[in-house]
């Protein structure tokens, strides 16, 4: 495998996950602007649905951060270690 190949798999994961994360964002938002009446729906005293959606977008941006940071973990850094190795063998 060749550096430009690694890097090519890893703008794909880093868009696919920055594109996952912006819509999760945005539907938030959007939402929050065309359907106040739903967001505003109290579950349970001093929770709404606003306040649970607001707290699952955090949470979604930590699971998407956790899956890259596996990712790179796992094939990322024992690619570029091995690519490192490959240039030190004459």
């Amino acid at each position: 495998m060749t550096l430009s190949i690694l890097s090519r798999q890893r703008w794909r994961i880093a868009t696919a996950l920055s594109v996952v994360m912006t819509g999760v964002y945005f539907g938030f938002v959007l939402l929050i602007a065309f359907d106040k009446p739903r967001v505003g729906t109290i579950l349970a005293p001093g929770l709404s649905v606003g306040i649970l959606l607001g707290a699952l977008v955090i949470v979604a941006a930590w699971i998407v951060t956790w899956i890259y940071v596996r990712w790179a973990n796992s094939h990322l850094d024992r690619r570029v270690n091995e690519l490192r190795a490959e240039e030190r063998v004459p």
